[in-house]
């Protein structure tokens, strides 16, 4: 594990391999380890993983915004000399890499929303994630990733891989209930980045759920129409989780989606 400052705040992430760099960007209540059993797959290329703020090692950074994350995601590369990379984000982590690729498109070849979209919270959301913060403010944050990460996943997956769950929601009980906080709050005022998608001059992955108990299913395709060349993959019987519920089919998307980046 590698750390580096941020605002006096520790950041953590992974560097592993040799190659084309690839960033991979965990989701909400997730961390840099999610990628473990996926980055095995990664032969042939430099696969750095960061623990954004407020998960796994890294510290909790207050008032913390989408557009602060792909900051420290930039640090990172910075202190690294990463001129360029493919960047992957899941859920949140998609949120991130949209808004880097706003910010710093040049340092992109290519661009992976895993189970994610460049479209704001609606008021319904909002909503949601409100409830869920007062929810955490009284009561902690176990129950609330109790009810949660079964939702990561189709029904018929949950079942079967109680396992799994338990492992996810026992590493993110280890989190600090004002860092969750802190990520919704931060999701819940992203802008819509839907320009982000049309102005986009490298290829776009998009890996959508057909099961995503998370993720409105019109979103997911309505998003595919935005850029240029995308690269599209629907999933029968995946919820939010596909590097977990369909792994070997994730694997060989993600690897012919770098390889393409690598030729373009």
């Amino acid at each position: 594990m590698k750390s580096i400052q941020f605002k006096e705040k520790k950041i953590a992430y992974a560097d592993n391999g040799v190659g084309s760099a690839i960033v991979l960007l965990h989701g909400f209540c997730e961390d840099k380890n999610m990628w473990d059993n996926f980055i095995k797959h990664l032969k042939g290329y430099r696969v750095l993983r960061i623990d954004l703020p407020g998960f796994g090692e890294s510290d909790v950074f207050k008032d913390t915004t989408i557009e602060e994350m792909a900051e420290v995601v930039k640090t990172m590369l910075n202190n690294e000399s990463v001129k360029e990379c493919t960047m992957i984000g899941h859920s949140m982590g998609g949120y991130v890499a949209l808004a880097f690729a706003e910010k710093y498109s040049k340092m992109l070849n290519g661009i992976g929303l895993f189970h994610s979209h460049p479209f704001a919270d609606n008021a319904a959301i909002k909503n949601r994630r409100i409830k869920s913060c007062n929810f955490m403010k009284k009561h902690g944050h176990f129950d609330l990733l109790k009810h949660l990460v079964p939702k990561f996943f189709a029904p018929k997956f949950a079942k079967k891989n109680k396992d799994l769950i338990n492992d996810l929601i026992f590493r993110a009980s280890f989190y600090s209930a004002d860092g969750i906080i802190a990520a919704q709050h931060a999701m819940m005022l992203r802008k819509d980045r839907t320009a982000v998608l049309k102005k986009s001059k490298v290829p776009v992955l998009f890996i959508v759920g057909l099961e995503d108990l998370l993720f409105d299913l019109k979103d997911g395709l309505e998003q595919t129409y935005l850029p240029e060349v995308a690269s599209i993959h629907l999933l029968e019987g995946v919820g939010h989780g596909g590097m977990f519920e369909a792994e070997k089919e994730c694997k060989n998307i993600v690897i012919n989606f770098l390889n393409f980046c690598d030729q373009n």
